[in-house]
């Protein structure tokens, strides 16, 4: 019901944490993009856990295969089906779940809704399900860049009390990855990374913000009334795990302007038009405007922490439980992937849809 994303370039989502694999079938891809497994996994790998010391130490490979939707190298035009196998289950870790619900977590609210539920590794609560996001982001990513000129990127821009200070408009690809935590602030990152340190020492996690801009959009993209730009990119994001909010632009600090410290003037620069600031973010009622699209997604502390809480079992009776297993300090440096991706997922939909009806 719940699983499937888009409305032109719709992607749905399978699989579970610790099942045979997990994975998304793409439609709606137009023909004859080229594409191999090559141009999917660079984004699987900024995704996969055990990449550095401040994430989950889980060992998986992530190694994308292409099953379906494919020939000679181009797309058909027909649905693309994307699998990826899970290797480093350890489902014993979750013993305890099976009769316990873990504070915070999506157990006891699954059970609710459908009477049973895959403990082991949280199943499809599990952030392994975004795999499937990022890899048909992957293919929305290139359709964007190689068809529209779109260039996405995101970064961390705050890890609990600890906030960059950057340009959004110069921020590099170069300069995200450059660090573990992937802030663009060296100075910031270091504090950053010694923090997730410590609260992995702890026993415990944090939470922070993530920033993301969408460069070259054209003027004309989104949907009035339902399907505004921002309200998808607000699905998007608060449909990833772990996400408690989103704002666009000037968002909750715009509420202490007035209007006409808020407003963006509109200038004619060289036959094109443009504002002279950007505290729309890049969307004005509900459609692009031609400048850069930015917004902030924030995510909580993950919710395993390696201390005894309270909770209640399966026959609702008062218990306690500790954290156990292989879990994230943060979520955020592994996030940062996925928020790129929901991006391009919702700006792909939109193109299509706007060439679909338009022509352009």
């Amino acid at each position: 019901m719940g699983n499937t994303f888009g409305q032109l370039f719709r992607i749905t989502t399978w699989g579970e944490s610790h099942g045979g694999g997990v994975g998304v079938v793409v439609d709606g891809c137009p023909p004859q993009l080229t594409l191999t497994e090559a141009d999917l996994q660079p984004d699987l790998d900024r995704r996969r856990p055990g990449q550095s010391k401040i994430v989950t130490p889980r060992k998986e490979t992530d190694e994308v295969k292409i099953l379906s939707g494919t020939f000679e190298g181009k797309t058909l035009g027909t649905p693309i089906s994307l699998m990826v196998r899970n290797e480093d289950q350890r489902s014993e870790a979750y013993n305890e779940m099976a009769t316990k619900f873990r504070p915070s977590h999506a157990d006891y609210t699954y059970q609710a809704k459908f009477g049973i539920r895959a403990w082991p590794g949280g199943g499809r609560t599990s952030a392994r399900e975004t795999i499937g996001r990022v890899a048909a982001g992957a293919i929305a990513r290139k359709i964007l860049k190689e068809q529209f000129g779109v260039e996405i990127l995101a970064w961390v821009q705050s890890v609990k009390d600890i906030v960059a200070t950057v340009d959004e408009e110069k921020v590099t690809f170069a300069q995200v990855e450059s660090n573990i935590v992937r802030c663009p602030d060296p100075a910031m990152a270091e504090k950053m990374i010694a923090l997730i340190e410590q609260a992995r020492n702890d026993g415990n996690t944090v939470g922070g913000v993530i920033q993301c801009v969408a460069r070259k959009v054209p003027a004309g993209w989104g949907e009035p009334v339902f399907d505004r730009l921002e309200a998808d990119l607000a699905k998007a994001m608060m449909s990833l795990p772990a996400t408690k909010g989103f704002e666009v632009g000037s968002g909750f600090a715009g509420t202490a302007l007035t209007g006409l410290e808020h407003n963006d003037p509109i200038r004619n620069v060289g036959g094109e038009v443009h504002t002279t600031s950007n505290r729309s973010g890049g969307v004005q009622g509900g459609i692009s405007n031609g400048e850069t699209i930015y917004f902030r997604t924030a995510f909580k502390p993950v919710a395993t922490v390696m201390h005894e809480q309270d909770t209640v079992d399966t026959q609702l009776q008062n218990t306690t439980l500790k954290g156990r297993g292989r879990h994230d300090p943060c979520v955020l440096p592994r996030a940062v992937v996925m928020v790129e991706a929901m991006t391009a997922l919702v700006l792909a939909d939109h193109a299509l849809r706007q060439r679909a009806q338009c022509g352009k």
